[in-house]
């Protein structure tokens, strides 16, 4: 089974620095880099373009809920057409900086609480699928396997990709565990390479033992879990 891996980056500068963010692309398939609403800024954006473009991967947009305090974790209520044209413009930014170095950006994926409500939200998901739909019609909408958010994405007539988190624990309804549990993060490589064999084979295990049927097409490694670099080689050795 050919199954992409991807990884959020741009995000947090003492990854750029101690080359956690260089190591992980040596291991992943594609990044999705942070747009400056959550974290990131255009100085950091542009870094990960060149970077991700030298080790020939693809580039994504990451959107997020504007509000760095908080990391793009805590949802907001935010008017749906404001929350469309922020997402579109952050889309647009990264979109402008790849072309200044002569590379395309590939996917969109949203970020965190955006991303989790949208999982649910189908009034979410048209604002953030639309937003795609007026930067680029041609960009892949990347979104929780077995959620509503792919199946709006899919009904605007945006190609998407089904994803799945080897370093997060499930619900037994197919979500993700709250970070606020101290067990919603798997940072033992073992563990989460375990977790990338049954998602390869189509189930996950959730934080009950229960079995939860997923069909994912790219697995995420989030850069700023404990042991990231070795969960990513780790997943990567069983994706190969």
């Amino acid at each position: 089974m050919n199954i992409d891996i991807n990884s959020d980056m741009g995000e947090i500068n003492q990854l750029l620095a101690d080359g956690t963010y260089e190591k992980m692309m040596d291991h992943v398939d594609s990044i999705n880099i942070a747009c400056g609403a959550h974290a990131g800024d255009e100085v950091m954006m542009a870094t990960m373009v060149i970077m991700g473009s030298s080790k020939k991967i693809k580039l994504g947009a990451h959107p997020g809920f504007r509000d760095k305090d908080n990391f793009g974790r805590i949802d907001m209520e935010i008017d749906i057409n404001e929350l469309q044209d922020d997402i579109r413009d952050q889309i647009q930014l990264l979109t402008d900086i790849c072309l200044e170095h002569d590379v395309n950006i590939a996917h969109v994926k949203p970020h965190g609480a955006l991303y989790n409500k949208a999982a649910n939200d189908e009034d979410i998901s048209l604002a953030i699928g639309e937003a795609i739909l007026q930067v680029d019609p041609s960009l892949v909408a990347v979104g929780l396997a077995e959620s509503k958010m792919l199946s709006v994405f899919e009904g605007l007539g945006l190609a998407t990709l089904a994803e799945a988190f080897v370093d997060r624990l499930y619900e037994p309804n197919g979500t993700l565990r709250d970070r606020k549990f101290e067990d919603a993060l798997i940072s033992d490589p073992l563990k989460a390479s375990n977790q990338a064999k049954t998602l390869l084979e189509g189930y996950v295990r959730s934080y009950d033992g229960s079995r939860v049927e997923i069909e994912a097409q790219t697995l995420c490694v989030h850069s700023d879990t404990t042991n990231a670099i070795q969960i990513a080689e780790a997943v990567k050795n069983v994706v190969q």
